[in-house]
């Protein structure tokens, strides 16, 4: 069982990742991003990080509130959805390589895996 902690300093750090990373695609690296045509995939990948930090977060209260239950593959669902799903759109805008979007929807999946598992656990506390 992961530890409430755990998934709560993991949601604030992502989410600390996700403005950090938003600033340097705004500034620093925003004429490559629009050079590139990629300006949206980066949005896109800072929005998605933004949001699921904050749904570790929730996670994390979640099972501060109810710790009884096992809320660790919501919290792992939402973290390697985020790995899988920004981090590859992340590479894919500073590095052009196409076939990291291939893998970009499993990161996909993982958000939703996580969202489904985090509705079942709910469902089932009340």
């Amino acid at each position: 069982m992961i530890a409430p902690k755990f998934i709560l300093v993991s949601g604030c750090i992502l989410g600390f990742l996700s403005v950090a990373l938003g600033a340097f695609g705004a500034h620093a690296f925003k004429e490559v991003l629009i050079a590139s045509n990629r300006l949206g995939t980066y949005e896109t990948a800072v929005q998605y990080q933004m949001y699921h930090a904050l749904a570790l977060v929730f996670t994390g209260f979640m099972a501060l509130y109810f710790p009884k239950t096992d809320f660790s593959w919501v919290a792992f669902s939402f973290l390697f959805g985020t790995i899988i799903f920004s981090g590859s759109l992340y590479i894919l805008c500073a590095t052009g390589i196409k076939w990291l979007g291939a893998i970009t929807p499993i990161g996909g999946l993982g958000f939703l895996a996580g969202w489904l598992l985090l509705a079942i656990k709910i469902w089932k506390e009340f």
